[in-house]
């Protein structure tokens, strides 16, 4: 589903990435951990080409990137849901709109996103907060809505950047389960964190990244 070959990134002259090699099949939840400023991020902006490669191949799912034409990118990050630490939701959108907005882009009837939202909003235990606005939730149920809003329209791959970065340990542990139910319906899930103990005793492959090295990995 996710293959690097070779793959390093540079800016300002300065290696963020090096010699990047790893697969990640279909229907795998894996994680990558290492310090701050290891290359975690950058990782995974390659994979929804927010960044390019400046050597290395890349494929994700059927697409090579290197040969991706830029007409064609909307259409690589519509198999993509992105879960990101800092939520980036819309203060102005209740929490409905928030989620529906993945598959309005997608030209979905309104009929079939009402029906769609609703039993993706129960599943995240969130249904009862439909017509509330970002502002007033807790930092938790913020995330369960990026989380939400990543798979309502049940994309084959999830990437989260330290999707538990801002959230307490016990909240941080329900966050994890959802991907795990996620995981088990069938997503490709590729997370980044720094905080091992959410992959301890999950069995679940980990990428170990240092100074832009992928120095090996682990089951956790």
């Amino acid at each position: 589903m996710i293959t690097f070959t070779h793959v390093s990134k540079y800016y300002d002259n300065q290696p963020v990435l090096r010699d990047i090699t790893f697969t990640l099949p279909k229907g795998e939840m894996a994680y990558i951990t290492g310090p701050t400023g290891a290359g975690k991020s950058t990782l995974l902006k390659l994979i929804y080409h927010a960044e390019k490669p400046d050597e290395g191949d890349i494929v994700v799912g059927d697409r090579q990137l290197q040969s991706l034409k830029t007409s064609r990118i909307s259409l690589l990050r519509r198999d993509i849901g992105i879960v990101f630490q800092d939520f980036k939701l819309l203060n102005n959108f209740t929490i409905f709109d928030n989620v529906a907005l993945a598959l309005r882009i997608r030209g979905i009837n309104e009929k079939d996103i009402r029906s769609v939202v609703s039993e993706t909003l129960k599943r995240v235990h969130l249904r009862h907060k439909v017509d509330s606005y970002p502002q007033s939730l807790s930092g938790g149920e913020q995330q369960r809505v990026v989380i939400a809003r990543a798979f309502v329209a049940e994309p084959p791959i999830i990437l989260a950047d330290e999707p538990t970065g801002n959230l307490d340990p016990n909240t941080a542990t329900q966050i994890i389960r959802l991907f795990l139910d996620i995981n088990l319906r069938g997503a490709t899930i590729l997370i980044a964190t720094h905080n091992r103990e959410l992959f301890k005793y999950t069995g679940k492959r980990v990428l170990k990244l240092d100074s832009g090295n992928l120095i090996g990995e682990e089951t956790g």
